[in-house]
């Protein structure tokens, strides 16, 4: 080290790395319900499509004593940068499927975030910070519709996408056979079409 400084009075590069870690992204989101609701095949389509567009990402599974019925929560990290740790304790943003994730996680979302619940499954007011942004989803009002009650998850998904900004619901199908087996490939054009409506949804309720 030479000791010189910029004309701000940092070690040379001091500013240019902070610009770097201020402009740089970072989402840390939680997706959670109960086994059976997709929750970990929702958390890894997310962590495709950010693989998909050359972000950072981890994705870290976490499965209740029973898969099926029993708890289920993805944690994903998306960033521009190296990511230190999968683990997610404040997340930036938290998709609620059923009112005992709600209540499990909704205390932990930073100031500013976003709350998308599943009004279908959740019927009562959230207890958040006034800053969080909330969006009640009729998830699985939406899927049934669709005639694919276990598409909700998607359709929560596209909710996200859409009022998060950060891909399109488009990039969200197309990745879609990067993480689905050849044998659900059938349910592309479904799953497809569920990420489409929770956008839409998400789009009308501004």
């Amino acid at each position: 080290m030479d000791g010189k400084r910029n004309d701000k009075g940092l070690p040379i590069g001091t500013f240019e790395r902070l610009k770097v870690a201020q402009n740089s992204f970072c989402e840390e989101l939680i997706i959670a319900g109960f086994g059976g609701q997709g929750i970990i095949l929702a958390g890894r389509l997310l962590a495709q499509t950010a693989m998909n567009a050359g972000k950072e990402v981890t994705f870290m599974p976490s499965y209740g004593a029973e898969v099926r019925g029993g708890t289920a929560n993805s944690m994903i990290v998306i960033s521009d940068e190296p990511i230190a740790s999968p683990l997610v304790s404040r997340p930036d943003s938290l998709i609620a499927m059923n009112k005992a994730s709600l209540n499990k996680f909704a205390p932990c979302i930073k100031t500013g975030g976003l709350l998308i619940m599943n009004s279908s499954l959740i019927d009562s007011k959230p207890n958040v910070d006034q800053s969080i942004d909330i969006l009640a989803v009729p998830a699985d009002d939406i899927a049934v519709e669709l005639g694919s009650q276990k598409s909700a998850n998607m359709v929560v998904l596209g909710a996200y996408l859409q009022r998060r900004g950060l891909f399109r619901a488009d990039d969200a199908a197309k990745s879609l056979p990067d993480i689905l087996a050849k044998r659900y490939h059938k349910t592309l054009n479904i799953n497809a079409e569920a990420l489409q409506h929770g956008a839409e949804f998400a789009k009308r309720s501004v």
